[in-house]
Parts: structure tokens; C-alpha cells; sequence
């Protein structure tokens, strides 16, 4: 695969696969990235990241879940937790009772990995839903964000 290719792919995943500039950049990109994403039975980023065609920092990973580094995090720990089978789960609003294991696996799994992290203080958990929720990749998963005083009203 030629450069040109492989850096017109990145550009595109931008918003998940590099470090942008300012904080109200990263949310002005995210907020139109979350606009511009649909719901799709195409691959998601994070399908790629499961199957090992895109790299990861991979800090948790058993049969069910896979957990790893956002690489534009929005605190010192921001770690995505995500379903290795999507099963219809794009978001949360699509859940069904059939996916009430995996919701509490990811709730769970969440907290192996905020002890793992060392967040013993505390930390949040986002679940971005549909465009007003500002998600971006329909493949439903968890923000692990901590390592920092949380504010209220979030966003």
C-alpha cells in the first residue's frame, strides 16, 4: 500500500488516530465528526482495531472485551472499552435485552480497569450516543476517563 494511501486513511480516522492541536479544536472535530458518522454494517475503527489492521495501546483484553488507550485523550487516563462482537450494538439506544451481558461486562470491565490504572479516587464513564451525544463510531463503547478533577455540567 503506497504512503499516499495509508496517510488519506489516517487523515480520515484523524479525530481517533492522532493528537490534535487546541482543546476546543478537538471538540469542534469531534463534535463534526459525530455529525458527519452513520450507522453502517461496514467495518468501524474499532472492528480494524480488533482484528490487529490498526494498532492499538491495549491495556485489558479477554474474550468478550477489548480496552485501550484513546489516542486523543481528554484526560491523563481516557481508555476506550469496547464489545469484540458488535451483535447489532451500535449504541446504546439500539440495546436489547439480549445485550444485557455485555453492557454489565463493559460496566465491569470498566472498573478492572480503572483499578488497573490506579484511579482509586475516582473516574467517569461515557457512553456518546447518536449525533447529539456526539458519537462517532457506531460500535457501541465506554470512556474511562480519570487521572483528573471531573467538572459537572460535563459538555
Amino acid at each position: 500500500m503506497s504512503d499516499d494511501i495509508k496517510k488519506s486513511r489516517l487523515s480520515v480516522l484523524s479525530s481517533h488516530l492522532t493528537r490534535l492541536p487546541p482543546e476546543s479544536y478537538v471538540m469542534a472535530s469531534e463534535k463534526e465528526a459525530a455529525l458527519a458518522a452513520a450507522p453502517s454494517d461496514s467495518p468501524t475503527i474499532f472492528d480494524k482495531i480488533i482484528n490487529k489492521e490498526i494498532p492499538a495501546t491495549v491495556v485489558y483484553e479477554d474474550d468478550k472485551v477489548l480496552a485501550f488507550r484513546d489516542i486523543a485523550p481528554q484526560a491523563p487516563t481516557h481508555i476506550l472499552i469496547i464489545p469484540k462482537k458488535r451483535d447489532g450494538l451500535t449504541g446504546l439506544s439500539k440495546a436489547e435485552e439480549r445485550h444485557t451481558e455485555i453492557l454489565g461486562h463493559l460496566l465491569y470491565t470498566a472498573k478492572l480497569v480503572a483499578k488497573q490504572e490506579g484511579l482509586e479516587d475516582g473516574f467517569r464513564i461515557v457512553i456518546n450516543d447518536g449525533p447529539q451525544g456526539c458519537q462517532s463510531v457506531y460500535h457501541i463503547h465506554v470512556h474511562l476517563i480519570g487521572g483528573r478533577q471531573m467538572n459537572w455540567p460535563p459538555g
